[in-house]
């Protein structure tokens, strides 16, 4: 008698997938026959990805419009997918968004919804998902970090504080998770050719004007590889690589100096 967990179709639920690097992730994962659950708030981007996967792929997409900086959203997520009967092999954490500016000034608002989507919420769906995972013996996360998460971030401090626990929570539950089939992998992406900038508002930073950022197809390319090759950590690229290991060989302070320096406004 054939095992149903092992012939079933595999299912991947990745957030912020309407754009950018989720979108290139929804996109590797299609062409790799798994099922899809797409989470983002842009709706209308949503379906016409949902259609497109469909028509030219041939798979299985299922949306949920959630806007993950509502504290419950996480919870009617697994909800919705534990009615529909959905079981969850993959979970990738992408969806994040930044801010700009000396903290005493930015908007408090803005900063309260980073922290619900950045660390907040990949946390409660991390821990709604993961006991299905266990309990199935298989089961593989994908949280999004960045080079950030490896040093302080004047000017972008919250977003990179926020970072750095994606980080730190990640590698945590991958050696708690030795053993059970579940593993997790942390992709750690530089500055990447998206929408990113414009929406945190640093357009004319000098960190956005830097030479040859890569591309949100790379970055979700070696994500992927490194996720099915069990890796606890991806830095996409040589320069991101050295930038985030270099960091702990220097004075705390020279690093924050060099880091404010990178996101100071271009004059």
């Amino acid at each position: 008698m054939e095992n149903k967990q092992e012939t079933r179709q595999k299912n991947v639920l990745i957030t912020g997938s309407a754009h950018g690097i989720g979108y290139q992730l929804a996109y590797i994962f299609a062409r790799h026959s798994y099922s899809l659950v797409l989470i983002d708030k842009d709706a209308e981007n949503l379906r016409k990805i949902a259609d497109d996967f469909i028509n030219k792929l041939g798979i299985s997409v299922k949306i949920l419009v959630k806007d993950l900086s509502i504290s419950n959203s996480p919870e009617e997520i697994f909800n919705e997918l534990q009615i529909a009967g959905i079981k969850i092999d993959v979970l990738v954490n992408n969806a994040g968004i930044g801010t700009y500016g000396v903290f005493s000034e930015t908007n408090l608002t803005q900063e309260l919804k980073l922290l619900q989507i950045n660390i907040v919420s990949l946390t409660h769906l991390t821990k709604l998902f993961l006991k299905d995972m266990i309990s199935q013996g298989h089961g593989k996360i994908l949280n999004v970090a960045s080079v950030a998460a490896f040093q302080p971030g004047p000017l972008m401090a919250v977003y990179f504080a926020s970072k750095a626990y994606v980080l730190s929570f990640s590698e945590a539950i991958a050696n708690e998770l030795e053993g059970t089939g579940v593993t997790v992998t942390t992709l750690c992406p530089g500055p990447t050719a998206s929408k990113f900038q414009k929406s945190a508002a640093m357009e004319e930073s000098k960190i956005s004007h830097v030479n040859r950022m890569m591309t949100t197809e790379t970055v979700a390319k070696i994500g992927y590889d490194s996720l099915m090759a069990n890796k606890t950590i991806a830095i996409p690229g040589i320069r991101n690589q050295i930038l985030a290991r270099s960091v702990r060989f220097a004075p705390r302070n020279i690093v924050t100096k060099i880091v404010r320096s990178m996101h100071e406004l271009r004059k």
